[in-house]
């Protein structure tokens, strides 16, 4: 080797010396430099990190008992005392909307983790054996597909009855084809390459290629889609429960707040205009850091 070869791209290199690559900047590091260029994405970032905190930290934050009635303040407008007045029963609907947050985000996010996992799986078997296997699973995900999100939550509900482990099973049912899918088609990608080829050529067994070697490259397309199934999912329970097929009407769930408040919409329609700012806020913030995530994630992207 020439004597004038490079150490670490800045010179010529000393004999004797070892040569050193020049130091690349890591995936991890170019991921959230790309991330943080996108400003909508970023905000709504710090608004689902405030949120959770809100929800973690809810019974230090709310200013009321979020079920203790008030009948001297019956549907009291925004006030000093009340931010965000009053329900029908007195009840300070701040108070309810901070300890609704741990409800409403840990159904949702339980039927995405069920819906992420189990299409995960079902995914990489699909895409991994193909034959009979695929065409079992992918005939299943259409049958899932051909039915609206909502009609089919509502029809499991309406099977299993109302409550909020049902609506948990009812969405992560809906949600489990869009993961399998995707998943699927990484895998179809991934079992091409050459390190699998070379994987399998050492004898390898299927268990270790899937997980050891496709299931990584599945993870950023497994973390886009929980993103933006999250906003669905809330939308899903709260659809629930507005329903009646949810939340109990006591419970400080967001959807449940909408339907109790409905009937006072003419005389008092800030019982429904907070839930319902909170609900959409909350959607379209986990909407906006999917589209992020999906830009920051994606190598086709430039930096």
């Amino acid at each position: 080797m020439s004597n004038n070869a490079t150490i670490a791209g800045t010179g010529p290199a000393v004999p004797g010396e070892t040569f050193v690559p020049a130091k690349t900047e890591s995936k991890f590091k170019a991921f959230i430099k790309k991330f943080c260029k996108q400003r909508m994405a970023l905000a709504a970032a710090f608004f689902i990190f405030f949120l959770v905190a809100v929800a973690v930290l809810g019974p230090l934050l709310t200013p009321y008992d979020p079920n203790q009635p008030d009948y001297d303040a019956l549907t009291a407008v925004p006030s000093a005392k009340h931010w965000m007045g009053t329900d029908e029963y007195g009840r300070d609907i701040m108070s309810r909307l901070i300890d609704g947050a741990r409800l409403s985000l840990s159904v949702s996010l339980s039927a995405v983790f069920i819906a992420a996992v189990l299409g995960t799986v079902l995914g990489l078997l699909s895409g991994y054996y193909g034959g009979w296997l695929d065409r079992l699973i992918m005939r299943g995900s259409d049958v899932l597909f051909a039915f609206p999100d909502l009609l089919l939550a509502i029809g499991i509900v309406a099977i299993l009855g109302p409550g909020l482990s049902n609506v948990v099973i009812a969405v992560a049912v809906f949600g489990t084809p869009s993961f399998a899918r995707i998943i699927r088609s990484v895998t179809l990608s991934a079992k091409e390459t050459l390190f699998v080829e070379a994987a399998r050529s050492m004898g390898a067994k299927n268990s270790r290629i899937i997980w050891r070697h496709i299931f990584p490259e599945t993870i950023p397309a497994i973390i886009v889609n929980v993103s933006m199934r999250i906003g669905g999912a809330i939308l899903a329970a709260s659809s629930l429960s507005f329903l009646g097929m949810g939340a109990k009407p006591t419970e400080p769930d967001w959807g449940a707040m909408l339907s109790m408040g409905r009937d006072y919409l003419g005389i008092a329609p800030h019982i429904v205009y907070f839930p319902g700012a909170v609900i959409f806020l909350t959607v379209l913030a986990f909407n906006v850091v999917g589209d992020g995530l999906r830009d920051a994630l994606d190598p086709k992207m430039k930096n």
